[in-house]
């Protein structure tokens, strides 16, 4: 018998059923394993959030920057900072308005960011192992909706 087999015996019928509950230890266990990840190449969640949204919006200010990744404004300052003293980032004034600064990925950046895709594209296997092609496609479908709907209160 499995592991996951005895622990079912274990677990409640009704626990094995709620999907809230699985949808709750799918993603603590995918969370785990993706920072983990990242981890192991010096990178966090925030840092391939923040270079993501440069590279697909381009230069944006830290506010800008913090309503396309979710990343809260108290926390961006940090990432940014993490990602300037690599040099993924570059931090200029603002012309417009000198009291704000722009923030541009770099080439250093973009390669770093090819690298952590790289990395979340084999995690995304790890993660997503039992499943074929179209139930990946139909679970991120479908948690997309989930996020869509109630992407307002979060």
């Amino acid at each position: 018998m499995t592991a996951a087999a005895s622990s079912d015996r274990r677990t409640p019928a009704r626990l094995r059923t709620l999907p809230s509950r699985l949808l709750g230890l799918a993603g603590m266990w995918s969370d785990r394993r993706v920072t983990d990840g990242l981890a192991a190449i010096g990178a966090r969640k925030w840092h391939y959030a923040v270079l993501a949204a440069l590279q697909e919006y381009g230069p944006a200010s830290q506010a800008e920057l913090s309503d396309r990744s979710g990343i809260h404004r108290s926390d961006m300052v940090a990432a940014i900072n993490e990602l300037a003293a690599e040099e993924y980032v570059a931090r200029t004034p603002d012309p417009s308005d000198r009291r704000r600064n722009v923030i541009t990925i770099t080439p250093r950046g973009r390669r770093r960011l090819d690298r952590i895709d790289a990395l979340l594209t084999d995690l995304q296997d790890v993660v997503l192992a039992p499943l074929s092609a179209t139930e990946r496609a139909e679970l991120t479908r479908m948690l997309g909706l989930l996020v869509a709907h109630h992407g307002d209160a979060m």
